[in-house]
């Protein structure tokens, strides 16, 4: 598999349309590039480019773009609405396929030793790529600005810059360039011009302040349009979503009497974290990526027939009886709602319900799924547990496990709660004999799901971040008011037919 890392530089011009052409000209100029998305903000007074390739093409490309910047753009009469410390503000490395974290930080000192030597700018490394823990985060080195940073420069050692002179560039400034996980630049807009209610939203709802985890934010003025926006980045949509800022903004908006006139994307985002965001805002229950037609479609195209592979059952009861933390309780549990609505399916043919069947087939092809899916999530939390404990991104890492572990035995839960409904409607149509056979299968789909909330509720009991758990726990309690219905469908016996 080839590797790709994706680049998002941030420059200091969103105005000038000869300047920002030549940015994305020199970016177009090295093969191998693709350039994906250009954002150009009048008020920011900001340009971002989204590019992505070989790691070679990549880091050609961005100095290409970084001197553009450096011969056309002068901060020494720059204004705008966006915190800058250099005309190339800030360059991160992202890995996107067949790449690592590590391919990114490579990346990140080779282009800062490149600009500091050929174009004499300061460079300082951040995220992944930082060699001095105060420098990790953008906003440190950004504060106070450009005599912030001089000043500190200027005072001692520690803010020294990685590469480069020990004194800002007189144009360009100086720049940050780092290599980072894919965060989401998201801003939403207020029917207002009041730029303290922004602010005062900003520092309710960033992470800084006690507020969302993974959120960074700042309130801008936009005097173009004659209002203000909350400007904020999403350092880990999995922890909190563009749904759950969206709704955090406008709670607080709605406290000061502002109306959002819309949102907005910088760059681009994940597919993974729309798809969730779509899914939260239209609360739809137990949604996952294998309900979207493109990636069901991607997914039958990669596939190959490798039947000698497919593990049989007493394989899997061989493993589920082996000394090792997976497959566990929860893998079982799916593999019980599958014979549920297998039997179901059964059910469903001997009467000609077509439509039951279908359902009933898809339920058993996800909680077949579902019982590796489980024993991955737990692989991946107990690789996170055995991280060093002073790890910085250690507790993130763990949250965002845990998340997956509990969201999987929900699934679970949810599924097989959905596959003994199904079944229960189509019970009271067939014959007594079939009957009871269906009855099994509802009995058995209340024990996966039984089995399935209990995995949940003791895995959420090691949750600290509180959104988080107080989502699942929500859940959890749909879950277990649809699961008392079931068990009531149940245990009433079917008329005699």
């Amino acid at each position: 598999m080839p590797k790709i890392i994706e680049c998002i530089p941030n420059f200091s011009e969103g105005r000038n349309p000869a300047t920002i052409h030549a940015l994305i000209a020199a970016v177009e100029s090295v093969p191998g590039v693709w350039l994906l998305d250009r954002t150009s903000d009048f008020d920011h007074h900001r340009s971002v480019l989204t590019f992505a390739g070989d790691p070679e093409a990549v880091l050609e490309a961005a100095f290409q773009a970084i001197q553009t910047a450096t011969q056309l753009i002068d901060l020494r009469g720059h204004s705008g609405g966006h915190p800058r410390i250099g005309a190339t503000d800030v360059v991160p490395f992202v890995p996107i396929q067949g790449a690592t974290m590590e391919d990114c930080v490579r990346l990140a000192r080779q282009l800062g030793e490149r600009v500091g030597a050929e174009l004499q700018v300061p460079v300082f490394l951040y995220e992944q790529a930082a060699g001095h823990p105060d420098r990790t985060r953008l906003e440190a080195i950004r504060q106070g600005g450009l005599s912030g940073l001089a000043a500190r420069m200027a005072a001692g050692l520690n803010w020294r810059p990685d590469f480069g002179p020990a004194r800002l560039h007189e144009t360009a400034g100086a720049m940050v360039i780092g290599a980072r996980q894919p965060l989401i630049a998201f801003n939403v807009n207020l029917n207002t011009a009041d730029l303290s209610i922004a602010k005062q939203i900003a520092k309710t709802i960033r992470q800084s302040n006690g507020g969302l985890p993974c959120v960074k934010a700042i309130g801008v003025a936009l005097p173009s349009r004659g209002i203000v926006q909350v400007s904020m980045n999403l350092t880990d949509y999995r922890v909190t979503s563009m749904a759950t800022a969206f709704r955090a903004v406008h709670v607080e908006a709605a406290k000061a009497g502002v109306a959002i006139a819309e949102s907005e994307l910088i760059g681009l985002v994940p597919q993974a974290a729309l798809d969730q965001s779509a899914s939260s805002l239209l609360q739809i229950e137990s949604f996952d990526s294998t309900k979207i037609l493109e990636t069901r479609l991607a997914a039958a195209g990669s596939s190959q027939p490798q039947a000698s592979a497919t593990p049989t059952i007493a394989d899997y009861l061989h493993a589920l009886s082996a000394a090792t933390p997976t497959p566990a309780g929860a893998s079982a549990a799916a593999l019980a709602g599958a014979l549920a609505a297998s039997l179901g399916t059964m059910g469903a043919r001997i009467g000609k319900q077509a439509d039951p069947e279908r359902t009933l087939r898809d339920l058993a092809q996800r909680l077949t799924a579902l019982m590796q899916k489980d024993c991955e999530a737990y692989e991946a939390f107990s690789e996170a547990r055995r991280l060093p404990v002073d790890q910085i991104d250690r507790p993130l890492l763990l949250a965002v496990a845990l998340e997956k572990a509990t969201a999987v035995p929900l699934a679970i839960a949810e599924l097989a709660c959905e596959t003994g409904q199904t079944i229960a409607a189509i019970r009271m149509q067939l014959s007594h004999a079939v009957q009871s056979d269906l009855t099994v299968g509802i009995i058995l789909a209340i024990a996966a799901s039984e089995a399935g909330l209990h995995t949940a509720k003791t895995n959420i009991k090691l949750q600290r971040n509180q959104p988080v758990a107080v989502h699942q726990t929500q859940q959890m309690a749909k879950i277990a008011n649809r699961l008392e219905e079931l068990k009531g469908l149940c245990y009433t016996p079917p008329p005699s037919t």
